[in-house]
């Protein structure tokens, strides 16, 4: 029996690693969990094209938005261990084991990690009707007017929603959230003038801002975003302690093989550290940040920590 078991195992081992030096062999699927336009589904094809170049092997990119992610985590989460399909997770991950508790998946134990790949910080931004040229303008004309504005988000506790929250809880305005199935329709939406501001991400909002369609208020980073030098900080417009950042990194259903997982994660390390791209990806106001397999696992168990206490602690709800 245990000469039978030892043989099993290492037949396994033998298929694993059969399997890890033959991939990938046919299509790669990244899901992007949010609609296409948004910050997750620019890094998603920038890391398939680059892929399909290295492998010569296409990769597609897939969304899948809704449920600030759900939808497209839950593709991945029942997706066979093979390497074949990927997510492309975003800050919604780790805050939707709080928000809903009653996921189609495990956050935790559904997911292998592969690399982080980028952080970057949102910007607030109003539609020119709206009378205010500063965050003051802003928080004064909310008082004025409570409930009577209402924000875009790309979903229930994306970093876009999380963003709106941390601002309404430290000014005292009430403003009203409305969700979408992803960033780049909440910013159409307001481009159009059915919400009155947003926490949208740099990269999808830059060409509005520049053509005079969005004013800019402030960006939730820590310093000014090199792409707008002129729009101050949300410390520097008065929120001295605020500051909000989205994170996006590439995940594996779980049992994928080890060996994969490292070919995966050491293709997209080569690719995120390559210079062209880090300057394409920083004039979008995203910072690329490739990790180990390793090092991604303890930031999602730290972030899932995190944003349980101040989501309880804010009193958030899936309907706010």
């Amino acid at each position: 029996m245990k000469r039978a078991v030892v043989v099993l195992i290492a037949m396994a081992c033998a298929f694993s690693a059969a399997h890890a030096q033959n991939y990938p062999s046919r299509l790669v699927r990244i899901i992007s969990p949010a609609a296409a336009g948004g910050a997750a589904d620019i890094l998603s094809r920038v890391i398939a094209f680059k892929l399909s170049e290295s492998w010569g092997q296409q990769v597609q990119v897939d969304n899948r938005p809704g449920a600030g992610g759900i939808i497209g985590s839950d593709v991945v989460a029942k997706a066979p261990p093979d390497g074949y399909t990927l997510l492309m997770a975003f800050t919604s991950h780790v805050t939707n084991p709080t928000l809903q508790p009653k996921l189609p998946y495990d956050t935790l134990n559904a997911f292998a990690p592969v690399s982080m790949v980028a952080v970057a910080p949102s910007v607030l931004v109003v539609h020119p009707s709206l009378p205010v040229r500063s965050v003051r303008d802003l928080i004064a004309f909310a008082k004025r007017r409570p409930g009577e504005l209402d924000y875009g988000s790309a979903g229930t506790g994306t970093a876009t929603h999380l963003a709106a929250l941390m601002f309404s809880a430290m000014t005292g305005v009430i403003i009203e959230h409305v969700p979408y199935r992803g960033g780049a329709p909440a910013l159409n939406d307001l481009l159009g003038g059915q919400v009155s501001l947003m926490f949208g991400n740099v990269a999808s909002s830059m060409a509005f801002i520049r053509a005079g369609r969005l004013r800019p208020l402030a960006v939730t980073s820590a310093r000014r975003a090199a792409v707008l030098p002129r729009v101050p900080t949300m410390a520097e417009a008065g929120l001295p302690d605020y500051e909000a950042l989205a994170w996006f990194a590439l995940l594996a259903p779980a049992r994928t093989p080890g060996q994969v997982i490292n070919k995966l994660n050491s293709e997209v390390v080569a690719i995120l550290q390559h210079s062209d791209m880090k300057e394409r990806l920083q004039a979008l106001g995203i910072e690329l940040m490739p990790s180990s397999p390793a090092e991604l696992n303890d930031y999602i168990r730290a972030e899932i920590v995190k944003w349980d206490k101040v989501i309880k602690q804010l009193g958030i709800t899936p309907k706010q």
